[in-house]
This record gives C-alpha cells, sequence and structure tokens, in this order.
C-alpha cells in the first residue's frame, strides 16, 4: 500500500536523506522516498489499507517520529490519495525566517557587530559586544545544533557552523566568529528564497487544477467542488473559464486553449459531439458539456499526478549525491581534527592557533548542501520544464536515461502515420480520369459510416447530391450496388467484380493500402487506394535519431507487409518487422533488447491499448497521443500529449541541457570546494572564503538549476 505525507517546513535536504534513510529501516516499510522539492514522503509499506491496522499506524508513528527526531518544526500529514478528486496540495514553502522578532534579533546584532568593528574596543567591552552580537545572530544555529547532538545527530551544518566559530572564538577571532555566522545566516535565507522560487515557478507551470464546476441542476446552474461531480452530470463551462472535467459537447461552439496540456499555442475548435479535455481554456463561446469521467480519473488529475510525483524516482546522480553527502561531512571533520593537532605537533615551531583556524576553514566549506539540493532541483525544472512542452516524465530517472539511448523502436498505426485512412492514390481505367472515380465512389459511399467510406466522402470535400442516388443495395462483405444519375455503379471490393463477372487487371501484390474497385455500366472503370499516410514530422524525427547517434531505429506493426515496408522505405528506418501480434511485439523487443552492443537504453514509442505490454518491457517506454488510451499511459515512463513524434526529440534535447546543467553545478560546486579546502590547509583562504565556498556556492548552484525550466520551443 502506497501512503504520501506532506512535510510542511522540510529545508534541510541533508536531513530528509537521513529521514528517507531512517523510514526505510523501519519493520514494515517497502521503500520509502522523500522528494525535497515537493516537501513530500512517499512511504510503501506491505499489506492493504496503510491506516487501517494498529500496525500501519505504529508505522507511521514511528515514521513521524524519526521526522520529528532530525527536523522537531517538520509538520508531516496524511495526502488522501484514495478520495476521488481529492488534490494533492500545493507545493508549501518552508516556515518563514523573517518573523518581525527575527528581523529585530538579526538587525540588533548586525549593529553590534559594526559597532564592534568600527570603534575597536578592547578587552572586555569588545569581547562583549562581539559575543553579543554573535548570539543574537547565531543563536538559533547554537540551539539547533545542540538539539540534534542530544538526539545523536552530530554531523549537520548547524554543528559545522556552530563548531568553527565557537573555534574562532577560541582563538581569538572574534570579528571573524561573527562574520562567519553572519554570512552564513544571509547566504541561508538567500537559499531559501531561491529553493522556494523555484518551487513556486514549477508549481505554476502545472496551475491547471480547476477550483469549481458549474453543474446545471434543472433550471439552476450550481457551483461545486470539481470532485463532488459524476459521470453524467451536465456542466456549463463560460468563456475565460477552464473546463473542470473531461466531457462530450452537448450545446455550443468554441476554440480550446489546450496549451497547458498539448504545449501547442494553437487553438483548437469544438462543437457539439466534440471531446473535451479538462486543464483546457475556453476562449470564446458558452459550452454546455456532459461529464465522462470524474475528477479523479479525468486528464488535468492525471497529469497532475504524474508531474507531482514525478521526483520520488531519482536519477541515479541523485541517489549517488546522496550517499556522498553521507560520508563526505564526516570524511572532512576528521581531516580537520587531523589539521588542527598533527601538524603543530610534528612541524617544529608550528602555532596550534593557526593550524586550528585552518581546519575551521575546513568545517565551514565542508558542508555539501550546494549538491544536495541543486541536483535534485535540475532534474525536478527539467521534468517541469518538458511538461510545459506537453511532455510528461514520470521520474528524473527516465529524464536522464534519455542521455544513452541506442535503439528507438516505433509502432506504425497512430505513432509514425496518422492512423486516419486516406486516398492515397487513383488508378483509372482507359477513359476515366481520377475526378470520375472519386465522383462516383463518393456517391456511391455516400451513406456509409465505414472509414473507408468516409475517407473517400473527405477526398471529394463536396455535398452530395441525394436525389441523384437511387436503388441503394449494400452487398455484404463485397460492397455496393448504386445508380447514380441512372447509371449502375459498383463500388467494392474483387469479389463484388468476380459475382458480377466484370474483368479487371491483376492487382499489384506490393500494393499498400485497401482497394476500391468501381465499375459503371458493367465496365471496369478503375480503383481507389486507401491508406494510412505519415505524420508530417515522422520523417525528420528518424533522420534527427540518427544524426543525435542513434544506432538502431526500428518499427513493429501489425499490418501487412506491404504497408509497413512502404512506410519503412519513406523513413528509412534500419528494420521493420510486420503482421505482427502483441505478444509476438512483446517477443521482436526482447530480441532486439538481446542483440544490443552498447549499454544504451532502447525507447519504445507506441499508443493504444495493444502497445502497453511492449511499453512495460522497455527501457523508456513513451505513450505517444495525449491520454487516449489509459493502458498505454500506466505502462508507460513517459507521456507525449500531442501526436508529434519529433517530441522525443524535444524531450532528449530538454535531457541533455539538464545533465548539462547537473554536471555544471557538480564540477563548479566541488571544484570551489576543493580549492578552498587546499588553500585553508596551506593558510591562504580566510573565512571569508569558507563561507562563500558554502552558502555562496549553493545559492549559484540554486539559480543555476533554475535554469532547466527554461525549454525553448
Amino acid at each position: 500500500m502506497e501512503m504520501q505525507f506532506s512535510l510542511e517546513g522540510l529545508c534541510c535536504p541533508v536531513c530528509a536523506a537521513k529521514i528517507e534513510s531512517g523510514i526505510r529501516k523501519l519493520d514494515g516499510v517497502e521503500n520509502a522516498v522523500i522528494d525535497f522539492n515537493a516537501q513530500k514522503l512517499i512511504l510503501e509499506t506491505a499489506g492493504g489499507d496503510a491506516s487501517g491496522d494498529d500496525h500501519a499506524r505504529e508505522i507511521i508513528a514511528r515514521a513521524d517520529s524519526i521526522v520529528k527526531q532530525h527536523e522537531p518544526d517538520i509538520i508531516m500529514t496524511r495526502i488522501d490519495t484514495a478520495v476521488a478528486g481529492s488534490p494533492s496540495p500545493a507545493i508549501k514553502t518552508a516556515p518563514d525566517r523573517g518573523k518581525i522578532f527575527d528581523y529585530v534579533r538579526f538587525g540588533l546584532g548586525a549593529i553590534l557587530f559594526i559597532i564592534a568593528l568600527v570603534f575597536q574596543f578592547t578587552g572586555p567591552i569588545e569581547l562583549g559586544l562581539f559575543l553579543a552580537a554573535y548570539l543574537l545572530i547565531g543563536g538559533e544555529v547554537l540551539l539547533r545544533a545542540a538539539k540534534n547532538i542530544s538526539r545523536g545527530q552530530v554531523f549537520d551544518e548547524n554543528f559545522l557552523m556552530s563548531l568553527a566559530t565557537i573555534g574562532a572564538f577560541a582563538i581569538g577571532e572574534y570579528p571573524e566568529g561573527v562574520a562567519v555566522m553572519l554570512f552564513y545566516q544571509i547566504g541561508e535565507a538567500f537559499q531559501d528564497h531561491a529553493v522556494n522560487r523555484s518551487r513556486s515557478s514549477i508549481t505554476a507551470l502545472m496551475d491547471i487544477r480547476p477550483d469549481y464546476v458549474n453543474l446545471k441542476r434543472g433550471e439552476l446552474i450550481v457551483k461545486a467542488d470539481p470532485g463532488e461531480a459524476k459521470a453524467g452530470d451536465i456542466m456549463v463551462v463560460k468563456p475565460g473559464e477552464r473546463v473542470p472535467l473531461d466531457g462530450i459537447v452537448l450545446e455550443g461552439r468554441s476554440a480550446l486553449d489546450t496549451s497547458a496540456l498539448t504545449g501547442e499555442s494553437l487553438p483548437r475548435d469544438v462543437e457539439a459531439g466534440s471531446a473535451v479535455l479538462s486543464g483546457s481554456i475556453n476562449t470564446s463561446g458558452l459550452l454546455v458539456i456532459e461529464v465522462t469521467k470524474i475528477f479523479g480519473e479525468s486528464t488535468v488529475s492525471k497529469i497532475l499526478n504524474l508531474v507531482q510525483n514525478a521526483g520520488s524516482k531519482k536519477a541515479p546522480v541523485e541517489n549517488f549525491i546522496t550517499k556522498f553527502a553521507r560520508y563526505y561531512t564526516p570524511a572532512v571533520v576528521v581531516m580537520a581534527l587531523i589539521l588542527a593537532f598533527v601538524p603543530p605537533l610534528l612541524i617544529p615551531g608550528a602555532i596550534f592557533s593557526e593550524w586550528i583556524n585552518r581546519a575551521l576553514v575546513f568545517l565551514v566549506v565542508s558542508c555539501p548542501c550546494a549538491l544536495v539540493i541543486s541536483i535534485p532541483l535540475s532534474f525536478f525544472g527539467g521534468i517541469g520544464g518538458a511538461s510545459r512542452q506537453g511532455i510528461l516524465i514520470k521520474g528524473g530517472n527516465y529524464l536522464d536515461a534519455l542521455n544513452n539511448v541506442d535503439t528507438v523502436v516505433f509502432d506504425k498505426t497512430g505513432t509514425l502515420t496518422r492512423g486516419v485512412f486516406t486516398v492515397t492514390q487513383f488508378v483509372p481505367a482507359e477513359n476515366y480520369t481520377p475526378e470520375d472515380l472519386l465522383f462516383y465512389a463518393a456517391h456511391a459511399e455516400s451513406n456509409s459510416s465505414h472509414p473507408i467510406a468516409l475517407s473517400i466522402q473527405r477526398a471529394y470535400g463536396k455535398s452530395v447530391d441525394a436525389q441523384r442516388i437511387s436503388g441503394l443495395e449494400e452487398i455484404a462483405g463485397r460492397g455496393i450496388r448504386v445508380l447514380v444519375d441512372g447509371k449502375k455503379i459498383l463500388a467494392g471490393n474483387s469479389r463484388l467484380l468476380d459475382a458480377e463477372k466484370i474483368p479487371y487487371p491483376a492487382a499489384n501484390p506490393d500494393v499498400d493500402g485497401t482497394i476500391v474497385h468501381l465499375a459503371i455500366e458493367g465496365v471496369y472503370a478503375g480503383c481507389l487506394i486507401i491508406s494510412d499516410e505519415l505524420k508530417k514530422d515522422s520523417r525528420e524525427t528518424i533522420r534527427t535519431l540518427k544524426g543525435r547517434g542513434v544506432k538502431n531505429t526500428v518499427m513493429l506493426t501489425g499490418d501487412t507487409k506491404a504497408a509497413g515496408e512502404r512506410i519503412a522505405r519513406e523513413l528509412e528506418v534500419d528494420r521493420v518487422y510486420t503482421e505482427l501480434l502483441p505478444h509476438q511485439k512483446v517477443e521482436q523487443l526482447e530480441i532486439l533488447e538481446n542483440e544490443k552492443k552498447s549499454a544504451g537504453k532502447l525507447v519504445f514509442v507506441g499508443d493504444g491499448i495493444n502497445d502497453a505490454p511492449v511499453l512495460a518491457r522497455s527501457d523508456i517506454g513513451i505513450a505517444m497521443g495525449g491520454l487516449g488510451s489509459d493502458a498505454a499511459i500506466e505502462a508507460a515512463d513517459m507521456v507525449i500529449m500531442t501526436d508529434e513524434p519529433s517530441k522525443l526529440i524535444t524531450a532528449m534535447d530538454i535531457a541533455k541541457r539538464t545533465r548539462s546543467i547537473v554536471n555544471q553545478n557538480i564540477v563548479f560546486a566541488l571544484g570551489v570546494k576543493g580549492v578552498i579546502l587546499v588553500l585553508g590547509a596551506l593558510g591562504i583562504a580566510t573565512m571569508w572564503a569558507a563561507v562563500f565556498g558554502d552558502v555562496g556556492v549553493a545559492v549559484i548552484a540554486i539559480c543555476n538549476a533554475t535554469r532547466a525550466l527554461k525549454v525553448k520551443k
């Protein structure tokens, strides 16, 4: 059973990692993940309803105890995801440090510090002023460090800053001790502001949850919570309002802005009979809509759930940094102790206070927050930026995996092709023109709702005069016999012509598509070929993938060999496998997986319920075409809301940019800290440089991470 908890007030990434590790060790807990950016705990336990028995309640209580042990101010509350329509809470910022009392206390401490520096007092007055300033500015840090030590939590930033600044006072460096605490607190405030601003920016990207629904109750319009609506209810959406639930338009015409769902700016026209998705914005006319899905099953709910839970699936580099931070800080503390006490004992004339000062520089610069915060934030931003483009990615691990793609396997129909039948070729007999064939075929098929008949009617593009048609007779499994302008017309397959004993040319075995033969007054007039057509960006997508170093492009289809191979030739894919049933697609995918010569990932792009098994089996499964198939979306690791294969390239670009930002932060943070550690050990770097190496680097890395949000179209 999965539970989710909001961790309001979570502001320490190192503590978050410790809480996550502690909860995972509890009996009955199968997995625990803390999404620091979303301030959320996702807890998986064995058994049924995780809150319905004593053992489960005990797990929750012990988890809360672990949270309080590391961060006493955190408020842990259950998110009820089981209730249909229950919204996930908005991401909350850490408690405000800028309360009036804190401002006064901090300001007074800063004033005392400046007075002590400017007037340069000596003796007890100097110590008293600096000590008062130190306690006013850093008292809360000292208090938190003491509380954490009493709970056995020693190696955190509060302890490091307390030890470093108390050490500065011990060796008589009063100004440096106060200055380190002052700039540490200022840096922490900037750091919190940067993180909270990033969280707010990402949350704003997905601000598509409707606040209310206008339900029609008889002659009245009642404003209600979207979670209260049921399938079959009638809702009214006024111009400027967001469509709250999925449904079918009963009355009205309008244009819908679907950019929040698909990333596309062009509005979509809807009228009676059109399907509409929740999260769209009604830009013009009044719409009366029948609800088809409750809020918990609606498009907007699924999108919010995908994005909000994406942080729980961490990229390998995120897991590495979490483990790295666990050992890095204690290692630096040990090195600082060695630096403080070993050289003075071994080097003749060495002064203890000088080496202790160098060790304090080590302590100040050692906090790994720059990495622990900025790297998850980079992936969080990349996922948020992708959602802006209509690409929903279920976790940082899948986003990062797109940087190492070896093989891309596509389904054909609905993925590379439009999945809509089109008249692609006319083959007229002597004395007839393509226009003749289309005219008679359109009139013969005018009363049929078959997809092939509809494609002929679309190709004709004109209204059919019903008065010119008579004697319509549908012949099951063969075609249609009809009189058009008094002429006997036959439209259908070869079996119809055989039954009427009308000679016709032998069909080309390589013809791709369905053939509709026509005969006029007992004489063969020619045929139309009906085929699926390529999406406009399919060819460019394949070409770009090859240019990006993808070694193998493959197409799998249940269509005929002729149809599949024609599309494969047009697209220039490396391999094509045709006439496959769903289970055969899985088998073929496993063969392709075994054939891979590199450690790269295998990506499958498909749509529809038939593709769900293949989506689940691939390294990265991508569901194409929005939220058409619930099974495909459930099985997929990514969802492309539009019907554009080229969005795969966009996703790969976002993945590349996100990894680049992550690498920049790793190199920058470790590089600056490494230089300051070396210079500190040599006695060159001061406490001021150490403060920059801690909070300054963290703020810069966080600001750099927010660039992942900005995705160019």
